[in-house]
C-alpha cells in the first residue's frame, strides 16, 4: 500500500511540473545549420580560393557604420551558392581584407508566417540554449569555436496587397578573436 501511495504522489508531482513547463520550441530543420555556408576557412587567401568568383561592389555610408567595410572586397560565387534554411540564398558573399577571407554573408527570403518562432528556435540552437517560450527575437549573435555569427530577421514590405508577407533571414560569419 505504501508503494502505491508514494508512486501516486510522485505522479502528481510530475503532472504539476509538466503543467508549468513552457511549450517546446518549433523543431529546427537541419538546413538552418550555418556551417554549410563556410565553403572556405577564414584566412584563406583570395588567390588560393578554389571557387570561381566575381567581384561585387558594395556601397555603404561611413556615417552608418560602413567604415570597416571600406577596406573589404566582396565576391559572389559563379554558380549556385550553398543552400541555407532550405533555400538558395538570394545573396551569398565572401569578403576579403588584405586578400584574406574575413566575412561570409548570406540571406534568404521566406514566408513571414512562423518565421519569428523558427528564427528564435534556430538562434537558440546556434547558441546551444533553449529558446524561451514566446521569444521571437529579430537578431541573434553568438560564437561557435573560432567562428562568430550575427543573424537578423527582417520583415519585407510587399508591393502588392495580394502578395504573401515575407521575411529575410540574414547571417554574417566572422573569424572570432582568440579567447
Amino acid at each position: 500500500m505504501r508503494v502505491v501511495v508514494a508512486f501516486s504522489g510522485h505522479a502528481a508531482l510530475c503532472a504539476c511540473i509538466s503543467a508549468h513547463a513552457p511549450p517546446p520550441a518549433p523543431p529546427v530543420d537541419a538546413s538552418y545549420d550555418w556551417h554549410g555556408l563556410m565553403l572556405l576557412p577564414f584566412g584563406t587567401l583570395l588567390k588560393d580560393s578554389r571557387l570561381p568568383l566575381h567581384e561585387v561592389l558594395l556601397f555603404q555610408d561611413v556615417a552608418q557604420g560602413g567604415g570597416d567595410t571600406l577596406h573589404q572586397d566582396c565576391y559572389a560565387i559563379d554558380g549556385a551558392p550553398p543552400p541555407f534554411a532550405g533555400r538558395q540564398p538570394d545573396e551569398y558573399l565572401l569578403c576579403f581584407s588584405h586578400d584574406r577571407l574575413i566575412r561570409i554573408d548570406a540571406s534568404v527570403r521566406m514566408p513571414a508566417e512562423g518565421a519569428g518562432a523558427l528564427f528564435a528556435a534556430a538562434c537558440a540552437e546556434w547558441r546551444g540554449t533553449r529558446a524561451p517560450a514566446g521569444q521571437t527575437p529579430d537578431s541573434c549573435e553568438g560564437r561557435d569555436g573560432v567562428t562568430r555569427f550575427s543573424a537578423r530577421l527582417a520583415a519585407v514590405p510587399e508591393p502588392a496587397a495580394s502578395a504573401p508577407a515575407a521575411a529575410v533571414l540574414s547571417i554574417s560569419l566572422f573569424a572570432a578573436a582568440e579567447p
